[in-house]
């Protein structure tokens, strides 16, 4: 089986600062990393590194940004044909801070990512082959691509994997039955839902609401505090691992990479939860999105430490 992505790739500047300034101050750093990122591209990476075989469809300029960005996914072991080279834009930058808590900021420039269209949806069509397990979405290309992506992946009986980030103020209704899996964080979450989630209990009621909508299973994450996840018979409650947390970029991305590598590789969904949160806890114990992202050996390891 394999798993294909249709999403974004930004080049990531990261600042480490001590705290998040407010509106009009400098704040001196104490580290910055410049490293291939977009949720797209994280959550292929992601998927990749666990050995499952895996594809992508979005867009770069033609810039030393975008050669960097394909070449990043190569030594991954992402196929990249699916990416198309767009001669009028600059490839997707982000723009990060993270501070002495994990916690990070980010900015986002879409460039190519943002002129994805129909266009890419047709070779994104292409390559949804009977042998594809799931089709893995982000919300940092146009809704519309999104959207369209969806239909035509149900139509094909492929597994729709949505992380609904960054949420846009109004979320079409109609789409939430097209999705399989939904992997809002709790600020997503609190978008979608609208009303405050921010612990276990409104985590769970969040991820009801979004079954109730329409959603086939819905997987609340709420960091360092573990994740629910609700379908329209059970509720589950995977508790956080503990790691030394230095930046959690690109932790989302990685659990719905191994999320979606387990679930490919036949694992139940308790157990494809727990290859999820496994991996975004090993991705913040380092710096940067897909150089953060962990080898299935360290994955195992982890697991297995658990266990015992």
């Amino acid at each position: 089986m394999s798993i294909l992505v249709f999403g974004s790739l930004n080049m990531d500047f990261v600042a480490q600062v001590p705290r998040m300034p407010v509106p009009g101050e400098s704040v001196l750093g104490h580290n910055f990393v410049m490293a291939a990122g977009g949720k797209g591209a994280n959550q292929a990476v992601a998927a990749a590194r666990l050995g499952t075989k895996t594809a992508m469809v979005g867009r770069v300029g033609r810039d030393r940004a975008g050669e960097d960005l394909l070449a990043q996914l190569h030594a991954g072991g992402v196929n990249t044909e699916g990416i198309f080279i767009d001669e009028e834009t600059h490839s997707g930058v982000a723009l990060i801070a993270v501070d002495d808590r994990s916690e990070n900021q980010i900015i986002v420039v879409p460039g190519a990512n943002g002129r994805v269209n129909r266009e890419d949806v047709a070779r994104l069509t292409a390559l949804l082959t009977p042998e594809v397990s799931a089709l893995l979405l982000q919300l940092e290309i146009p809704l519309s691509a999104v959207q369209a992506a969806t239909q035509t992946a149900r139509e094909s009986g492929i597994t729709v994997i949505l992380d609904p980030a960054p949420a846009p103020q109004d979320f079409p209704a109609e789409l939430y039955p097209l999705i399989d899996i939904i992997t809002p964080n709790e600020i997503e979450a609190t978008q979608l839902v609208g009303f405050p989630v921010r612990d276990r209990a409104t985590a769970t009621q969040a991820a009801q609401t979004l079954v109730e909508r329409g959603v086939g299973t819905a997987i609340v994450k709420l960091g360092d505090r573990g994740l629910v996840c609700t379908t329209s018979t059970d509720c589950h409650f995977i508790s956080p691992y503990s790691v030394r947390a230095i930046d959690s970029v690109a932790a989302g991305d990685a659990f719905n990479g191994g999320f979606a590598s387990a679930r490919d590789r036949g694992l139940s969904l308790p157990e494809a939860l727990k290859w999820g949160a496994a991996c975004g806890a090993l991705t913040t114990t380092q710096s940067g999105a897909q150089p953060a992202l962990p080898h299935r050996e360290a994955v195992e390891r982890l697991l297995h430490s658990t266990q015992e």
